[in-house]
């Protein structure tokens, strides 16, 4: 991998702000849209949040070289201890790992090499390290996608593998600071800058005052000290007559602990014997429960070993219920399919039956109403004939009831004339009247 120099990254923090936070007292802080900010979290870029996808995005670009960086900086510690990693890390990654030292070794040959005076051969040579840089280039990408593929792996090397090499902790180091420094610098937005500069000339204005009053204090202080001392002297002069009458103390408390030890010694010697007689008994209450442990012991030995009988038979029961379970489900799930089989077989059936149902219903549906067509036809055929008959009925009789009335009509005017031959005036006045 390329190199970087670590001092490079090694740049200050930018003080940064954090929103809506109440000010503290006596420090200068600055306000954005009438919202105070709080000046202990002003500098601590971890209250700090992305506000943009292309700011997470970043982020997330540096914490993936970071991570890359932890990973790269074991290689070493794993090349060394690979025996112990081949079958933790797997075939594949432990061939990437042996090519990778093989280059490695080929590099420390070409750079341990003396330079050639001869230009072909330096030239030659400088190709042949170009050349192996991007081999190890190539080397180190293969192993880092094959050890993040596997999010668990990278974990367990990070904890068996041990502590990373100096350099490439101050590295990583200077890249993590590099990282939070960019942080700072896409969250803060040209207001805030301005405002943080001005936050920082009102913290150097009162780190000035606070430097005055700490030399006006620091004046005071010398005076208090002057004071001191004259009280200390006077102390002084009080104390060495303190220590003439502890003198004489001294010899009466010498007089008071001779008499005190002898106290002490014989109280010692009664408590001695007490002891004593406690711990013969302590003893003999040990070795009974001693006896009473050994005896339970050995029961729970016997009850343990019975548990474990029937656990055994227990864990062999249910091994074989799980497989008598296996092989009823098989079975169930053959049937299943078999019927499921036979079902989708006859709901395709069904489909066709009820295609040629519908189109027989409309058929029969056009049966029908051609049927009620011509009854209703035949009915009014019958209607209108039933009409006609009565109508040819009515005139028949009618015409029949004419003919009738004209025979009588008829056969009274010839009953008439005879009668009026014999009778010719009263038939006159019979006519008139």
């Amino acid at each position: 991998m390329a190199t970087v120099n670590p001092a490079v990254l090694q740049v200050s923090s930018r003080n940064t702000k954090e929103r809506n936070q109440p000010p503290v007292m006596g420090i200068a802080t600055p306000k954005k849209a009438g919202i105070a900010l709080d000046a202990t979290k002003v500098l601590d870029p971890r209250w700090l949040k992305p506000d943009s996808i292309e700011t997470e995005r970043v982020v997330s670009v540096l914490d993936e070289a970071i991570a890359k960086l932890e990973l790269s900086g074991l290689i070493p510690r794993i090349i060394d201890s690979l025996d112990r990693f081949s079958a933790l890390l797997g075939p594949e990654i432990t061939n990437n790992l042996i090519e990778h030292q093989k280059l490695s070794s080929k590099m420390e040959h070409l750079l341990a090499s003396p330079e050639e005076e001869d230009t072909v051969k330096a030239e030659e040579q400088r190709v042949s390290l170009c050349l192996l840089e991007q081999q190890l280039k190539c080397s180190v990408r293969n192993i880092l996608r094959l050890l993040l593929a596997s999010p668990s792996l990278c974990k367990a090397l990070k904890y068996e593998a041990g502590p990373r090499e100096p350099r490439a902790e101050v590295f990583i180091k200077a890249f993590r600071e590099f990282r939070n420094f960019m942080f700072e610098r896409l969250l803060t937005s040209p207001t805030e800058e301005e405002e943080t500069v001005q936050f920082m000339e009102d913290v150097s204005l009162r780190i000035k005052k606070n430097t005055e009053t700490i030399t006006a204090s620091q004046a005071e202080l010398v005076a208090a000290i002057c004071t001191r001392d004259e009280e200390v002297q006077k102390k002084d002069n009080m104390i060495k007559d303190l220590k003439k009458s502890m003198q004489d103390l001294a010899e009466d408390c010498k007089t008071n602990i001779l008499q005190v030890k002898r106290e002490g010694e014989k109280q010692q010697k009664e408590e001695l014997q007490a002891s004593q007689a406690r711990c013969a008994s302590l003893q003999q209450d040990v070795q009974q429960l001693g006896a009473q442990l050994n005896k339970l012991v050995l029961e729970h030995q016997a009850s343990e070993l019975t548990l474990r009988k029937r656990k055994c038979r227990a864990e062999t029961e249910i091994l074989n219920w799980i497989q008598k379970y296996d092989t009823d489900m098989a079975e169930k799930q053959a049937e299943y399919e078999e019927v499921h089989a036979a079902y989708t077989k006859e709901k395709a059936q069904l489909s066709l039956l009820m295609e040629k149902h519908a189109l027989l219903l409309r058929e029969y549906s056009q049966i029908e109403e051609e049927r009620r067509i011509c009854q209703e036809k035949k009915k009014a055929a019958l209607e209108e004939l039933a009409t006609m008959t009565l109508a040819a009925t009515r005139i028949q009789a009618f015409w029949r009831g004419y003919l009738i009335r004209s025979t009588f009509k008829l056969k009274k005017k010839k009953k008439g004339k005879g009668k009026g031959k014999g009778k010719g005036k009263g038939k006159d006045t019979k006519a008139k009247k």
